[in-house]
């Protein structure tokens, strides 16, 4: 055993007494559980949803201001006016304002509307944030399941190693194989060492990744996604009639749109409406008297304050329709680019089982030669690498294959 390995075991052990103490210890992990459970995982991690949460609470509010009776709250005023600094005659007056704001003529329903598309555009948020959780988790589930086979195939390459170089040692001692074989295969078993060192350290790291992602270890087997149409529909049709992100971007649209509907309903402050109770006597010998008044204030309009409000919510509803269209253009291409992909990975698949064949086939021949000894090493080795590299391009293939569809299905806005 390597001294770099007895110190990754000494640290997997340290890591699993902490783990061990109460209050430290992860949550159990499902060994067979599939993308849709993981994806849960990953999504009640995530921080940005909690910020969705406060932006639904937003539009909550909204939604409350634009069904009240005013635009504003209204206020009451209370006032008194006597004489005892001065003549003192027992002048008194005491006065009750109460003050509510009015809508303007069309500015409740634009209001509202706004409102509304607060939250369509949060819901929408939600599901393209959930669309790009999935995606790195897609990511995260092949890195992990190419790791996987990365350390598996160096495994199988180290013990094949050591079996041979056991065999030319006994051959070498029996005289049949020269010091330069044993050299050769003993050469070989370091090869294949540090190549398993090396993917065990990158197998380590991808699951370190996968944890930091779901908070929960990596499962034990890792399953493969079926290519999704959109809508159910043909393989033909290009883009789904439902992708989040295309969603998202067309509800900010609308609620840009809806701004500049409230930003043109509002041309001017609200007028306020004021109820005025006054009671009043002049001296002390005069009894109170008691009066009512309505009072109506109308601002005037600004034209230059109504076209900043105007322009600058226009220009948020133009750049809302240009990235419209920019996500639109974004998102076809990623969905042509992944179906080229996917077709690319077939076709390296079927490959790869053609020349995994060939090579497995070159190998039991050269094995049944060498112990016939009717071919040396040298050769042996030659063959085994190919047919070790024919291996490992299968499963590679094989995984590039899955991750493709994962792809595919991630850019048709499909969620696990």
């Amino acid at each position: 055993m390597t001294t770099l390995r007895w110190r990754q075991r000494l640290a997997a052990g340290f890591a699993g007494v902490l783990l061990s103490l109460p209050g430290l210890a992860a949550p159990p992990a499902a060994p067979e559980a599939s993308l849709t459970f993981w994806l849960e995982q990953a999504w009640l991690r995530n921080p940005q949803a909690k910020a969705l949460d406060a932006r639904e609470a937003e539009a909550r509010a909204a939604r409350e201001l634009a069904s009240g009776l005013t635009p504003e709250p209204g206020s009451i005023s209370v006032g008194t006016l006597n004489d005892q600094l001065n003549s003192n005659r027992g002048k008194r007056e005491v006065a009750v304002e109460l003050n509510a704001y009015l809508w303007l003529p069309g500015q409740k329903a634009a209001r509202a509307a706004e409102a509304e598309s607060r939250f369509d555009e949060v819901e929408a948020r939600r599901a393209a944030l959930r669309l790009e959780v999935a995606g790195e988790l897609r990511e995260a589930w092949w890195m992990l399941a190419a790791a996987r086979n990365t350390t598996s195939l160096a495994a199988r390459r180290l013990k094949t190693a050591r079996a041979l170089a056991e065999e030319v040692q006994r051959r070498y001692r029996a005289g049949d194989l020269s010091r330069i074989d044993g050299n050769l295969a003993q050469m070989e078993v370091q090869a294949a060492e540090a190549e398993w060192i090396d993917a065990d350290g990158a197998l380590l790291q991808a699951e370190h990744v996968f944890r930091a992602l779901t908070g929960a270890p990596a499962p034990s087997s890792i399953s493969a996604e079926r290519p999704v149409t959109p809508d159910g529909g043909s393989a033909s049709r290009l883009l789904p009639t439902t992708h989040p992100q295309l969603t998202a971007a067309a509800a900010a649209s609308r609620s840009a749109r809806a701004k500049v509907k409230v930003a043109e309903e509002s041309r001017r402050a609200a007028p306020e409406l004021s109820l005025l109770a006054l009671r009043e006597r002049s001296d002390f010998s005069e009894s109170y008297s008691d009066s009512v008044g309505i009072r109506l204030k109308i601002p005037f309009s600004s034209g230059a304050l109504v076209r900043r409000e105007s322009s600058a919510a226009q220009a948020d509803a133009d750049h809302s329709d240009a990235e419209m269209q920019r996500v639109e253009m974004r998102v076809e291409l990623d969905v042509a680019r992944s179906r080229q992909a996917l077709q690319a990975a077939e076709r390296q698949y079927a490959l790869a089982e053609q020349r995994q064949t060939l090579s497995a086939d070159s190998l039991r021949l050269a094995e049944k030669s060498f112990s016939l000894g009717e071919s040396d090493l040298a050769t042996l080795l030659r063959i085994r690498a190919a047919a070790y590299d024919a291996d490992a391009f299968l499963d590679r293939q094989r995984i590039a294959r899955a991750a493709a569809i994962s792809r595919l299905n991630q850019t048709l806005g499909v969620l696990p």
